[in-house]
């Protein structure tokens, strides 16, 4: 087995695919392509630390690190990554992780900090041990939730399956919806369409909650607007709207991979909260999801109300900071 450093996105970007798609941790997060618009984003001041582990078989794993003073991290950021990791083909956790920390110790670092592991994480298991035996402080701690359902086969089923509150509250809520005279949904996924109506998704945004607001500085602007280009020409992309009475009320940002769909953010305008149109929309992407046959529906981070109303169950995020003692 040898390493070799990781420069750039392209380098090894079908064996990279292959072993993220082959390890618990596959997610649209660490894919090149969402890591390679990150970058260019927020990559100024940090430097590329990363590796990838070579066997016999091929590429093993890919550890997407960057660096910034004495502090390693994984590309990304608990703002716009809801889920991180380090990328491991079964069976070879162990040479991974010994090499990941032989690498440090020829380092010059103070901390390696990894946010956003799942709670099924290899790394969670294997890395804690590994580190202390060679006499680094290990830390971990839990560092927010996300939520997700697994979809049935019918929404008859799905809404059979919720609480028999939250069951009656959707259906009231659709049939208030519903009695409108002039409402509709549609779903938006070519470049050119999701480019032009990206703007409205972002107004919707910062119009729902002050917190929103606040987090769309305009970095994370342009990120929105690469990175929803990037995904649509992948073609991983849903841009849902509601309309009511031809102005444009709620909108869900959406991405669809490894069978889940993953609802990354959305927006409503609070003038139409009565109809509750940002809870009814992400139901109804929800809805659709079930219709295409897709397995699972995620809420991503955070511990918002609507998620558990739709069904949602919780899993734990951990962050774990690796120092030298």
């Amino acid at each position: 087995m040898g390493t070799s450093p990781l420069t750039s996105f392209q380098e090894i970007e079908s064996e990279w695919e292959g072993v993220l798609s082959a390890c618990p941790v596959n997610t649209l997060f660490l894919t090149p392509q969402w890591q390679q618009v990150w970058w260019d984003t927020f990559g100024s001041g940090k430097e590329m630390a990363g590796f990838y582990l070579r066997s016999p078989e091929g590429v093993a794993g890919v550890a997407s690190l960057t660096q910034t003073g004495d502090t390693l991290a994984l590309l990304g950021s608990q703002e716009t990554v809801d889920y991180n990791d380090f990328m491991v083909r079964a069976g070879y956790e162990a040479p991974f992780f010994d090499t990941l920390l032989g690498r440090l110790d020829e380092q010059d670092w103070g901390t390696l900090r990894l946010d956003s592991l799942v709670e099924a994480s290899p790394t969670l298991t294997y890395l804690p041990d590994l580190a202390r035996e060679r006499g680094y402080s290990v830390q971990i701690e839990q560092e927010d939730t996300s939520s997700g359902i697994q979809l049935p086969k019918t929404w008859e089923e799905y809404v059979s399956g919720l609480s028999k509150k939250d069951r009656h509250e959707l259906r009231r809520k659709f049939r208030r919806l519903e009695a409108l005279p002039n409402w509709r949904w549609y779903c938006v996924t070519a470049r050119d369409e999701v480019d032009a109506l990206l703007p409205d998704f972002i107004t919707l945004m910062r119009m729902s909650r002050q917190e929103k607001s606040e987090y769309m500085t305009g970095d994370r602007e342009s990120f929105f607007h690469r990175i929803t280009s990037r995904m649509a020409e992948l073609g991983v992309l849903r841009l849902y709207f509601l309309e009511i009475d031809d102005q444009t009320v709620a909108t869900s940002l959406c991405f669809d991979y490894a069978s889940s769909r993953l609802l990354y953010n959305s927006g409503y305008n609070p003038e139409f909260g009565y109809y509750s149109v940002g809870l009814l929309l992400n139901a109804l992407c929800l809805r659709s999801a079930i219709e295409e046959g897709i397995s699972y529906f995620d809420f991503l981070r955070g511990s918002e109300s609507y998620k558990h109303h739709l069904g949602g169950s919780p899993r734990n995020l951990y962050q774990m900071v690796v120092t030298r003692a």
